[in-house]
Formats: C-alpha cells, structure tokens, sequence
C-alpha cells in the first residue's frame, strides 16, 4: 500500500503514538516497560530490533503484541535449519495459463516481520536479509524489488542453545540498530500473568491502536528532533573508540554512529524532550553498539564482552557540557 509522504511532523501527536502503543502492549506484556520503550525507540528510529534472551520470557509475545497495536501487515517466519533463501524472499513459478513465470512475494515483503529463532537457519539463508535490512529492497532473479515504506524487523534468539544454530555473521548484526534483553519479571507481575491468562490469552483480543500512516508520520517526527553538533561528537568519539579498543577484532562502524543518533532522537521524542540529551546517548549506546563488536576469543575468556567495551568507552569519553 502506497503511502503518503506529505505527512505534517506534529511532535505532540507523535508522542500520544508512542504512549497508545505502549498502552497497548502493556495489557499483554506485563512488567516489561523499560524493553516497550526501547521496542517502541527503535521502530521511532527507523532501525531493526534483535531480542535474545532465555526460552519463555516474552520475545515473541512482545514482537506479535507491537504488530496487533498498529493497523499494519504482518507476517512471522521460523527460522530452521532447511528454511531456504527463496522461502524468505519469494521465487518465480511457471504459469501453464499464462504461459510466464510469475513472482510470488516470500513474507519479507509485510510491514512487519517477526524473524522468530533467526540463528537456527544457516548463513546463506540469513544472508537473505541483508540487503533487505539495509537497504529497503531485493534482488530476486536479477530484479530489484522494493520493500514496503515501513519495513522493521524483530528478529529473536535464545542464548542458551548451541545445538542446530549458526552464530549471525557481523554483516548480519551491523543491520539490527538495537539488540537488547527481556529478562524475568518479579513474582507480582508473575502472578498477574498468570491470572491473566488463566482462561483466555489476552493478545487474541488485542486491537490496532495507530495506524501505518501514524508511524511513519512519528519516525518523521523523530528525525527532526535537534541534535548538537558537540553530540554528534561524542557519538562518533565513542563509536570510533570501539575501533582501537584492546581486544576487540572488529569495532563498529559508521552505520552504530547514525543508529545510536537516530534512536537518541527517537527517544528524545518519546520523553517529550525538544533536543537530544548526554543521557539519551548515555543510555542507549549499549544497546545499539555492543552487539556490532566482534571480540577477541582469547579476551572473551577473560570476561571481555561488547557491553563491557562500551561501558568502558562511556565512563573515559568526556561527555559535552
């Protein structure tokens, strides 16, 4: 469905977006504000959103509760060891009728895509979705193709499998802008769950709160949020760290230092703030950075992890004034 870029930036009713979704999802995902919010930052920021975390905490209830809130199509793809590039992307069939072949579109052609278990496909298959990810399009059989205007990505993983599953190359977890956790709820909010869901499931009754034309008119919003040239600074100094830091093989690139922006805008609009804030970026650089480094194996062992990396880049960075 085409869709309309003559939309009127009105930051108040992007802001009234943000709180009805997450208002939405917070009747189905109990407990989990802080994760809604940075859900709800990526999709104002335009980047993907990778979710791992432990087997039954939520991924993927949360992923189907954000695309129930808006009136947008979506489709789930479970990600397995045979699952094929071509079940991803679509594949030309042969119409005896019509004597040609006829492209028929795979699921990454939706508004939404839940990428469900994503590492238990191969890299070839995961590759599928690279130029998907990064570019808005592609290409089937020498033919671009384009993707919808609003095209995001919720992929998930578990961290505690190892049999049967592939490790995302770095290509592939460059094209995610966020990647955080769920984590377990207190034994209240378990126990709401419960009660909740003791005789129906509150996400079959979930309706559409915004919709499509609402989104993109709040990821326009959010790229006009000000940001200063002095954070612009201290965004690139803290992702060029990442390049010379000991023990890190390959640090991140040009494309974290525009995500950790854009979701520092993103986030700057959902708190009703006119300008990015040292806090935000603060805040938000594990999550859009640590995930891009690829580590030393040896340090690995020493206990070197991305989130480490940046943490540490984060407290010898001088911060703006």
């Amino acid at each position: 469905m085409p869709i309309n870029p003559l939309v009127i930036h009105d930051p108040s009713a992007a802001r009234d977006t943000f709180r009805r979704i997450a208002a939405n999802i917070a009747t189905v995902v109990s407990g989990q504000s802080d994760t809604i919010r940075r859900l709800l930052v990526a999709l104002g920021s335009g980047g993907h959103v990778l979710l791992e975390d432990y087997p039954g905490t939520g991924k993927t209830t949360l992923a189907k509760a954000l695309a129930r809130s808006i009136d947008a199509e979506f489709k789930r793809l479970q990600f397995t060891p045979d699952l094929l590039p071509s079940d991803i992307l679509g594949v030309s069939i042969y119409n005896q009728r019509e004597q040609q072949f006829q492209f028929h579109e795979g699921p990454v052609f939706t508004n939404i895509l839940l990428a469900d278990e994503i590492n238990r496909a191969s890299p070839r298959t995961q590759s599928a979705l690279l130029e998907a990810m990064g570019e808005g399009q592609v290409t089937v059989e020498g033919e671009r193709r384009a993707l919808p205007d609003l095209f995001f990505v919720i992929a998930t993983q578990n961290p505690v499998e190892f049999r049967g599953t592939y490790p995302l190359p770095e290509a592939q977890m460059d094209r995610f802008g966020m990647e955080f956790t769920l984590g377990y709820v207190t034994e209240n909010e378990e126990v709401s769950i419960l009660s909740a869901r003791q005789t129906v499931n509150p996400l079959d009754s979930l309706k559409p709160c915004s919709t499509l034309q609402e989104i993109v008119a709040l990821r326009a919003a959010a790229a006009d949020v000000r940001v200063s040239e002095e954070l612009k600074h201290y965004i690139v100094a803290l992702v060029a760290g990442t390049r010379t830091f000991a023990g890190v093989n390959l640090g991140a690139s040009p494309r974290a230092s525009l995500a950790l922006m854009k979701a520092a805008q993103a986030a700057a609009l959902h708190d009703g703030l006119a300008f990015v804030t040292p806090d935000l970026i603060r805040e938000l650089a594990p999550t859009v950075i640590a995930h891009r480094l690829a580590l030393d194996p040896q340090m690995k062992f020493s206990g070197l992890t991305g989130v480490s990396v940046v943490n540490d880049l984060l407290k010898k960075v001088p911060v703006p004034k």
